[in-house]
């Protein structure tokens, strides 16, 4: 492989992670926020590494005698390319030739991250599980679909709701979603976009286009799901966790209700919560 394809540092680590092969387990936990991995990681018995780079900050420790490592990803769709091609090639690519493995790896991937509902019947401070997602801006778009089985991503979607561009709507983890679901949390189909204001259909003072409508967003339903809340990472989680065969499952806080125009009034405990939540199942 060109060394300009996969950079890594002087001491052989991947360009952006600063992470080695062995710095990371087979679990790992995704979260925007660098300092909700301190949230997270607080809760471990033991600590093994830590690094950080800008806003990729990792941990690896245990819990409850698991091996984790739990990584910051920033925010968007960009810095989640970054971080899951630089995962894949630290289990799947000999660093030291640029070769891929002879033996591939699967890696459990588990993003606990915020979000807000679309649909009325999703309180806010509640918990959501992203059984599908949609990548409604085509972020993945950059990367050749056409000679994939489009099974896997529920083929294109847009035609019968009318909206115009290429959305593909990508799954999680059958595996996971059965590990994490429970009688407490909903679950529905995540639009993921890669902005937080014009492409969620917010407006401060510049007007929005058609394009991320939310009457349009909020009607969008896909066998048997409904869509449900929107966020900027999971259908890219999903659909480069299929492509390059790892797991992958979004547990989302529900901070606000667009529709109620509501807000959460302890947005720091119902992440606590959710953080409880997510470690009592890995």
């Amino acid at each position: 492989m060109d060394k300009s394809e996969l950079i890594l540092n002087e001491d052989g680590s991947v360009y952006h992670l600063k992470l080695k092969p062995e710095n990371l387990s087979s679990k790992i936990i995704l979260v925007g926020d660098q300092f909700r991995v301190d949230k997270i990681t607080k809760h471990f018995e033991k600590i093994e590494f830590k690094v950080q780079n800008r806003e990729f900050k990792s941990v690896t420790g245990y819990y409850n005698s698991n091996r984790i490592t739990v990584i910051s990803t920033g925010i968007g769709s960009g810095n989640i390319d970054i971080v899951l091609n630089e995962l894949d090639a630290l289990v799947n690519i000999n660093l030291n030739t640029g070769e891929l493995n002879k033996s591939l790896k699967k890696l459990e991937l588990i993003r606990i991250g915020t979000s807000g509902a679309i649909q009325k019947d999703i309180p806010v401070d509640s918990f959501l599980i992203s059984k599908m997602a949609i990548d409604v801006d085509g972020f993945l778009l950059n990367y050749d679909l056409a000679n994939r089985d489009n099974t896997k991503f529920n083929n294109h979607i847009y035609k019968e709701h009318q909206i115009e561009d290429d959305m593909y709507c990508y799954n999680c983890s059958e595996e996971l979603f059965d590990k994490f679901n429970s009688r407490e949390i909903k679950s529905g189909i995540t639009i993921t976009c890669s902005g937080f204001y014009s492409s969620q259909g917010r407006s401060i003072r510049l007007n929005n286009s058609y394009k991320n409508n939310l009457d349009k967003l909020k009607k969008l339903h896909y066998d048997n799901n409904d869509a449900t809340n929107l966020e900027m990472e999971t259908a890219i989680i999903y659909g480069m966790s299929s492509l390059l065969g790892h797991k992958a499952i979004s547990l989302n806080a529900i901070l606000a209700n667009r529709e109620l125009e509501e807000y959460s009034d302890n947005p720091e405990k119902t992440i606590e919560n959710l953080i409880d939540y997510a470690l009592k199942r890995i």
